[in-house]
């Protein structure tokens, strides 16, 4: 029986192609989303992936939703905690709310997700945890001090929550994307892209399917002997010891 995956933030972006790289490596996917009803049943129709809404930052939300992913596709056996949201702005200008949210969202749900799943599959002696984080939770970035803590959060999270769950065979892992061509990355202006591009020294955006093949891989067998580890995935633009 094929095992079951979910994936937050599954049906835009990076966790839409996380979504189908999965499915394409032979799991059951379970794809998140938090809103957009047109959306996530276009992609439902489009792939046969089974989407779930609820809120990643909402505790009470997360605990209902794991237990329909479970109910109706059985025991999450690999998680990818992709969801995330930006409210950018400096940070003398920045408020309370921006700051909530994206620390609700980004990091908060790091524990609201992972917590319902863990039990079983230390029970189970097998589990296969991603975290997505960001090139930004890494060096840092203007006008995003809320973004880059919470990103840098889900690094300290992954290290952590590895050295506590290796000896029960389960893996945890954490990627590091840089900047990837996604529909958000495209509403960024032409000038600004372009300065972006350019500090990029592979000369290109990421592909989202790029991120979705270091995930099948860290959600695979063959990835068993890899835990705590923080993959930067960037085009060379911030090389990191750690």
């Amino acid at each position: 029986m094929a095992r079951t995956a979910l994936v937050t933030g599954g049906t835009r972006g990076i966790g839409a192609a996380i979504s189908r790289g999965l499915k394409a490596a032979g799991f059951q996917v379970a794809a998140n989303y938090a809103g957009n009803d047109e959306k996530a049943a276009a992609f439902k129709a489009e792939t046969g992936i089974e989407v779930f809404k609820f809120d990643v930052g909402d505790h009470d939300a997360c605990a209902a939703g794991i237990k329909a992913v479970e109910e109706a596709l059985g025991p999450v056996d690999v998680l990818v905690n992709n969801a995330g949201i930006t409210r950018d702005g400096w940070f003398h200008k920045m408020d309370a709310a921006q700051w909530s949210a994206v620390i609700r969202t980004n990091l908060d749900s790091m524990f609201f997700v992972t917590r319902p799943v863990i039990d079983g599959m230390r029970a189970r002696g097998f589990g296969r945890i991603v975290n997505i984080s960001s090139i930004n939770g890494q060096k840092g970035q203007i006008g995003q001090v809320n973004y880059s803590a919470a990103k840098a959060g889900v690094i300290g999270f992954t290290k952590a929550l590895a050295l506590e769950n290796a000896r029960k065979g389960i893996t945890v892992n954490c990627i590091c994307p840089g900047y990837i061509d996604t529909d958000m990355v495209a509403a960024v202006p032409e000038k600004v892209l372009e300065g972006i591009i350019a500090t990029i020294p592979a000369g290109r955006l990421g592909k989202a399917e790029e991120i979705a093949s270091m995930v099948a891989y860290l959600a695979s067998e063959d990835a068993a002997f890899v835990t705590g580890a923080v993959m930067t995935v960037n085009g060379g633009q911030y090389i990191a010891n750690a």
